[in-house]
């Protein structure tokens, strides 16, 4: 199996990729422009790996995405390269559109013609995966949850350009019969993942003895899915998924924020005793514009029509995760050097 994978030196996608190189044995191609969220550091368990390579590539660069699809003449395409934050969508959304839907135009096109030039067996296997996030789907009231059949009512520049790309995605499908599937998932978490999101910015903070920023009352709810768990989850669904089809990818943990921050704080007071509790370092800030209230996924449909569970609750997740960061600061503080924690995401009025 030989699988390119695009944002491969990302959070998700550097966990797909750890997976398919050293549990699955496929043969792996990277492509990366490597962003500021990118990081090649994350990749370290598979370098040298005879199954791995690493080309460094914009996805909007046509050229570049013919010339890697006809060298490596992949087997699918498991498509996770994004501008992926919403506080930076915010201020700055021109990137974001610039990469998840000019780059995911661009990557369809050239999978178009490198899907239409294979023989028949090949054609009839190829499969194209755009993986994207379930925020498309707007704000969920106290009830109910995000189902593939769900409209979508994006709130954010983020959220709007990643349904723009499910939009075209789903489109090549229908138009051009490529094999496209999609799958929308739930907030991820666990080892590499950059420090400006909640549960690394916490954890840092915390040790560090800074302020645990929370948004307005910390009463946003979101369901957690640990990344170990999404990345089998992506290749279960690239390998038995329906062509066409959506897969929504929910860990089936509900927390709001201010509680997600008060279990970092509890783990740490364990591992990393200071003599005061860690939760005292606590500060609410003013909201995100914008702020969706709840997500929530049903994850029925790929656990039951292709078998998945998520294998870590979000206690035994967040315990994996808090200990990673404990035992990995050759990875996280370099990047701390670069992003230390600033907040970001605010509009000219809401600054004042």
């Amino acid at each position: 199996m030989r699988v390119i994978v695009t944002g491969g030196a990302g959070f998700i996608g550097s966990a797909l990729v750890r997976y398919l190189v050293l549990e699955k044995g496929y043969e792996v191609l990277i492509l990366d422009v490597l962003t500021y969220a990118g990081c090649e550091a994350s990749l370290r368990a598979v370098e040298g790996k005879p199954n791995y390579r690493f080309v460094k590539a914009d996805i909007r660069d046509r050229a570049a995405m013919d010339q890697a699809l006809a060298s490596f003449c992949p087997d699918r395409i498991m498509h996770l390269a994004a501008e992926s934050h919403v506080d930076r969508s915010i201020t700055g959304a021109a990137d974001f559109i610039q990469t998840n839907v000019v780059g995911t135009f661009t990557l369809l096109e050239a999978a178009r013609g490198y899907w239409n030039g294979l023989e028949d067996l090949a054609k009839a296997n190829f499969r194209f995966l755009h993986v994207s996030t379930d925020e498309v789907y707007g704000s969920l009231g106290d009830e109910g949850l995000f189902q593939e059949t769900t409209p979508y009512d994006p709130s954010s520049p983020y959220s709007a350009s990643k349904a723009a790309s499910d939009h075209l995605a789903k489109a090549w499908a229908r138009t051009y019969g490529l094999p496209v599937l999609v799958s929308n998932c739930s907030n991820n978490y666990g080892p590499y993942h950059f420090p400006e999101k909640l549960i690394p910015l916490t954890i840092l903070n915390a040790l560090a003895g800074r302020p645990l920023p929370v948004y307005g009352a910390g009463e946003n709810v979101r369901d957690w899915l640990y990344v170990e768990d999404h990345a089998r989850a992506l290749d279960l669904v690239a390998e038995k998924g329906l062509p066409g089809e959506t897969y929504n990818v929910g860990g089936r943990n509900e927390r709001r924020n201010i509680d997600v921050v008060r279990r970092i704080c509890a783990v740490l007071d364990d591992l990393v005793p200071t003599g005061a509790p860690h939760d005292r370092l606590i500060t609410f800030v003013s909201d995100r514009p914008g702020h969706d209230a709840r997500y929530a996924i049903d994850a029925t449909r790929l656990e039951s029509e292709l078998g998945w569970k998520a294998q870590e609750t979000f206690d035994t997740g967040i315990a994996k995760t808090v200990r990673w960061y404990l035992d990995n600061d050759w990875w996280w503080r370099p990047l701390r050097e670069r992003y230390d924690g600033e907040r970001l995401g605010l509009t000219q009025d809401a600054k004042g």
